[in-house]
């Protein structure tokens, strides 16, 4: 049981911007939603499974973006970009490590020159830039591989976890679709509504972000 936005989510729309070998990059965002932290899963080596909550209840907040990104790479620096945009703005100390900032990286590939994608898999709760990175490729690999060996059926929507230690992705769970998770109205939560003038006010507010600050001392 979470307690999530849903389909009322605080942001819609947006984009980010980062440069990645020279060029500029445009990475949609799909949505902006407030969500209950349900608690921490610790998966040991001998199979078993533990919960850790701690952090239930506390308030966190989900960015989605679409699906613009092409390569581990642009992950990466995706990430590295939106971490300063938080920092700057004071909305989290984003260190990693302490769980502040994870990343769910989701994962598709398509045929060359087709536009649909593939089974998406999910990579759960990974807490660094290089382990976003590592993970991503190996999972392409994983699914390129299958791919090529006549094995697509095998890619299974579902979620895995990133095995550092052993350097791949395992499964995890399996997907469900999005009926299934059977979201219904929590009646004792009222609404959040946000006026014009608040938003404007934390707009005004917001310091020197960090490709202004960039150009700003380019042009000197």
């Amino acid at each position: 049981y979470q307690i999530s936005q849903f389909d009322m989510p605080i942001c819609e729309g947006g984009e980010i911007k980062f440069e990645l070998d020279g060029k500029e990059k445009t990475v949609g965002i799909t949505r902006i939603h407030i969500e209950e932290d349900p608690g921490k899963m610790i998966h040991t080596d001998d199979g078993v499974s533990l919960v850790d909550y701690n952090r239930s209840g506390v308030a966190l907040i989900e960015i989605v973006t679409e699906p613009d990104i092409r390569s581990a790479e642009e992950a990466v620096a995706f990430l590295k970009t939106l971490k300063s945009i938080l920092q700057y703005s004071e909305i989290s100390d984003c260190k990693m490590e302490q769980g502040s900032l994870r990343c769910d990286a989701n994962i598709s590939i398509r045929d060359h020159g087709e536009s649909v994608l593939n089974t998406k898999v999910e990579i759960k709760n990974l807490n660094s830039f290089k382990e976003v990175g590592k993970a991503l490729q190996k999972e392409y690999k994983r699914q390129s591989d299958l791919t090529r060996f006549g094995e697509g059926h095998k890619i299974k929507q579902e979620t895995r976890k990133w095995d550092a230690a052993k350097g791949r992705t395992m499964t995890m769970r399996t997907k469900e679709d999005a009926h299934d998770y059977r979201f219904f109205p929590e009646p004792d939560l009222p609404p959040i509504i946000l006026e014009k003038a608040q938003i404007e006010a934390a707009h005004h507010a917001l310091p020197e972000l960090p490709d202004a600050k960039r150009t700003r001392f380019h042009d000197v």
